[in-house]
């Protein structure tokens, strides 16, 4: 009788240590997680009605998908002609706000795909696998993609175009991803860290009221 006691008692003991361990090794996944995606992470949960489960299996698949990929590097032609073709955009904001949205759009889908990310034709695959190595930066992307497709006013246009312009940054970098100067100090297309006259303005030409 004491003998069975005693196996009780240890297979007891090995369940509540598994189910423990299992339960820290589960808080650390969300930590690294949440510290990996910051902003991303939240809006994953919100994504998920707060299911923080559903939204760290969704976040893991993506680290375990695009995790490995490795940013291809531009040529120093390549990326004066990326920052040229900004500047051209920023300044057509001016007199056609839905115009350079959508070209913006559709230059930095080219860019990240010149950087080894997805085509980006899958716009939710590029963006997963841009959430992986710049996952600061992709709430831009996020809103300059759908005000591209329409329906946005001059203000909202202009907010997603000066947000989507550090994403445009850190893929234009010369310094890996990770640098800590190129995450505090993006270099801007007017070399001050500013955006040109035009986004800058809160009362442009046809902004609604």
């Amino acid at each position: 009788m004491l003998t069975i006691v005693i196996i009780a008692v240890i297979v007891i003991a090995a369940v509540v240590l598994f189910l423990v361990g299992r339960a820290r090794i589960r808080a650390g996944g969300g930590r690294e997680l949440k510290h990996r995606f910051g902003p991303e992470y939240d809006r994953a949960v919100a994504d998920h009605d707060g299911d923080t489960k559903a939204a760290e299996q969704e976040l893991g698949e993506r680290v375990t998908q695009h995790g490995s990929l490795n940013e291809q590097p531009l040529t120093p032609e390549a990326r004066a002609q990326y920052r040229a073709q900004w500047a051209d955009i920023q300044e057509q904001f001016i007199d056609s706000p839905q115009r350079a949205v959508t070209e913006a759009d559709a230059l930095l889908a080219r860019l990240a795909r010149d950087r080894g990310f997805p085509d980006g034709e899958q716009f939710e695959e590029q963006l997963a696998a841009l959430s992986v190595h710049h996952a600061d930066h992709v709430h831009g992307y996020r809103s300059m993609h759908t005000a591209a497709r329409g329906g946005s006013g001059t203000e909202e246009i202009r907010e997603a175009l000066v947000d989507a312009r550090s994403l445009f940054e850190a893929l234009i970098a010369e310094q890996p991803a990770d640098s800590n100067s190129d995450r505090l100090h993006p270099q801007s297309p007017d070399g001050n860290g500013h955006a040109p006259w035009a986004l800058n303005r809160r009362n442009t030409k046809g902004s609604s009221t």
